[in-house]
């Protein structure tokens, strides 16, 4: 995958010479009478789209063209194309202007791939002890052949790392697979979150930042050092709370959230490590 959102979206930091692989150029326009089947979730090109979008979505902002086309180094005409064509398969909402926003399961999707990326960063920089500058271009090349089950040994192997170790971004945590039994278990347990929820649930633990304003989850594990832990817990924000959203800022701006009858504001950074699940 290239670099997160930059120059033009959230976490800004340069792609350009980063040695990302280019896409190829999606179709303009895919013909309207191609099934919305058509879409191979196992191609590359559709994986790199997905979590493109997710790198924006992820800090609260639609996916615009032009910034698609600035980071995956394609034209936005290509954009375009594979934004309708994703549409058409239910894994976007597009909107010409206005940007892309993932839909629940293509949210699924892009947060699977950055969850594999940012696993390899911290897997190659941990264990093989490559430079944290060089790390990115390394899981670009790994992530789309790497497969669930060796995802999970590595973050067993790591001890259920938070972060990526080149941009301190949250690692999205594992949800349930597809046959609704607990995916990961082990992660959680190993850095001392709450257990991720399995059953029958369709997705696991999210950050508070995907939800809009009006939403309402159950707070499942909070990330973060005993500092910020403390601080949250004597906020009322604890585990197994309900939590409303009653308010987010754009431009990256705080979150404003309801919990045990206070009204608080959190900053977004903050609001990153709190995972959350559907009521």
């Amino acid at each position: 995958m290239t670099r997160d959102a930059q120059a033009t979206g959230p976490d800004a930091r340069k792609i350009k010479g980063s040695g990302a692989k280019a896409l190829k150029e999606a179709p303009e326009e895919a013909p309207r009478r191609r099934s919305a089947a058509a879409v191979d979730l196992a191609s590359e090109n559709v994986q790199e789209y997905l979590e493109a979008v997710y790198s924006f979505n992820e800090a609260g902002a639609p996916a615009k063209t032009s910034q698609l086309a600035a980071m995956l180094g394609v034209k936005p005409s290509s954009v375009t194309g594979m934004m309708q064509k994703l549409s058409r398969a239910g894994l976007v909402r597009y909107r010409k202007y206005k940007g892309a926003t993932l839909t629940e399961e293509g949210l699924r999707l892009g947060r699977r791939m950055k969850r594999k990326h940012r696993i390899l960063e911290r897997f190659l920089s941990d264990v093989l002890c490559i430079r944290t500058d060089k790390v990115h271009e390394q899981a670009c090349a790994m992530e789309h052949s790497l497969s669930d089950e060796a995802e999970q040994a590595m973050c067993k192997v790591l001890g259920g790392p938070q972060v990526c170790p080149d941009d301190g971004k949250p690692i999205p945590p594992c949800g349930p697979k597809e046959d609704g039994k607990r995916d990961c278990r082990d992660h959680a347990l190993a850095v001392g979150e709450a257990e991720v929820a399995g059953g029958g649930g369709e997705r696991g633990p999210r950050p508070l930042t995907e939800l809009g304003s009006g939403g309402k989850a159950v707070i499942a594990f909070i990330r973060g050092g005993p500092g910020v832990m403390k601080r949250l817990s004597d906020m009322g924000l604890t585990p197994e709370a309900t939590i409303h959203v009653e308010k987010v800022a754009p431009f990256k701006g705080p979150v404003q959230v309801r919990v045990r009858g206070s009204s608080l504001v959190i900053g977004r950074g903050i609001a990153s490590r709190i995972f959350v699940m559907a009521p």
